[in-house]
């Protein structure tokens, strides 16, 4: 009996005359319609699903190196190259990284204003260094700022300010919400690049007790963690959406600060967990120490 079948427009197509047109046997499309795929083909559509979540999960925005670490730490055995090879068939990419473009021009360049980080981005514990930087959020009502303030040590963005000036209020509001989060009892590296928030009386104020640390003269690199995080936050999110306002910019900011990055999103540095599994066993570990040696 010749059995038929649809075709994109939805036609009745006859198979019989398909096989025929394609010079295909009976027998061979049987073959091909009731094979059992193998082992191998099985355990490659297996891990092609799970890359597809994993992708999916990170919002599309892993690639080939971060998708591998998951599913290795999973027990999945599989290198980079094939996970990449694998990503290429399904035509999952991850986002592209634009080359830092400097948009703002510090206005003091005296030699009051030390670089004591001197790219340092490593620190052995949380609460060593924060970075602070602030950048530019486009809006149909006009630009919006965002404050934010990074610990090295894990990368978590420990606090930030949006607001809709360049006053450096804002930054003093963010350092407060940072100390009251952290709770910090010690002094402490705080870097930055040398804008006028940065260098003015209230920010000397609110800082304290820290170290202050000014990046080099119109050189973006010597804050490049913080310069880099504000350039995921606009790659990975914020790109993707025409954003009305100062309400919309807002909800977007937190929706990928507060449930994406601190939280899920994993980070090379981090050994491959997110900032706050990465802080959260390093508190794990130490309390470990000191039990053992009690």
């Amino acid at each position: 009996m010749n059995k038929k079948m649809c075709g994109n427009d939805g036609r009745r197509l006859n198979v019989s005359g398909v096989l025929r047109y394609l010079g295909v046997s009976r027998s061979g499309y049987n073959s091909w319609k009731n094979r059992v795929p193998s082992i191998r083909e099985q355990r490659k559509n297996n891990v092609k699903n799970k890359i597809c979540d994993i992708y999916d999960e990170s919002h599309q925005n892993y690639g080939a190196p971060k998708i591998t670490a998951i599913l290795n730490k999973s027990g999945e055995t599989i290198s980079e190259k094939t996970v990449g090879n694998y990503m290429r068939e399904m035509g999952l990419k991850a986002q592209w990284i634009k080359p830092y473009t400097i948009t703002t021009v510090a206005p003091d360049f005296s030699e009051t204003y030390k670089n004591i980080l001197k790219k340092q981005f490593n620190p052995d514990t949380p609460d060593a260094v924060w970075c602070s930087d602030i950048t530019y959020i486009w809006t149909f009502d006009g630009f919006v700022y965002l404050t934010s303030i990074m610990d090295l040590y894990s990368r978590k963005i420990i606090a930030w300010e949006l607001s809709r000036t360049l006053e450096a209020k804002w930054i003093i509001k963010a350092v407060e919400k940072a100390k009251k989060n952290r709770q910090v009892t010690r002094p402490l590296i705080m870097h930055s690049d040398r804008g006028c928030q940065y260098t003015s009386v209230d920010y000397i104020d609110a800082t304290e007790g820290m170290t202050r640390s000014y990046s080099k003269k119109g050189y973006p690199w010597d804050n490049a963690c913080i310069e880099s995080f504000h350039s995921l936050l606009k790659r990975e999110w914020i790109s993707r959406f025409k954003i009305k306002d100062y309400k919309h910019a807002y909800k977007l900011v937190f929706e990928y600060i507060e449930t994406f990055y601190n939280t899920v999103r994993i980070h090379s540095h981090c050994n491959y967990e997110s900032p706050n599994k990465h802080e959260k066993n390093y508190w794990k570990e130490l309390r470990k120490l000191e039990i053992e040696a009690a």
